[in-house]
């Protein structure tokens, strides 16, 4: 199985006065990409909410590989790289082409959605991801 893939076009006001993508908007990439996961995991990208938790980024970290520019076209591939008890760990790849431009992974931690304290995700979601995770595991047969 495929991960899951979100193409974009870098947009003007995302560079800077020399014409690259601002290293921010990597993270930013990212942040789209893992609601295009929780749409292809769950249903719909806002499922963790029908489900009374969410997630919030408690570690990021970007490998930049090569710059990216204006009107570039790329995809920013996502899977899952650790699935802990209140914890869940993505990792990112960012391509122009055949070329990767920049790697990295957001460590999430689940939250209760009102009052944002730490708590595992309900059975329905953990089961979710853990059939997302074996399947993406699971060379497709060519």
């Amino acid at each position: 199985m495929e991960p899951v893939r979100m193409p974009l076009r870098v947009r003007y006001h995302e560079c800077d006065p020399q014409g690259v993508v601002f290293n921010a908007n990597y993270l930013a990439y990212f942040d789209m990409a893992s609601f295009e996961f929780l749409a292809a995991v769950l249903g719909k990208s806002t499922g963790l909410n029908d489900h009374g938790v969410d997630f919030v980024v408690a570690e990021s970290n970007v490998r930049y590989l090569r710059a990216l520019r204006f009107e570039d076209e790329l995809v920013v591939s996502v899977r899952i790289a650790h699935l802990g008890n209140t914890s869940l760990v993505l990792e990112f790849e960012i391509q122009r082409g055949d070329e990767t431009v920049a790697t990295g992974t957001n460590r999430y931690v689940f939250v209760d959605e009102k009052t944002l304290t730490k708590k595992a995700p309900p059975d329905e979601i953990r089961v979710k991801l853990l059939e997302y995770q074996a399947l993406a595991a699971t060379p497709d047969p060519a």
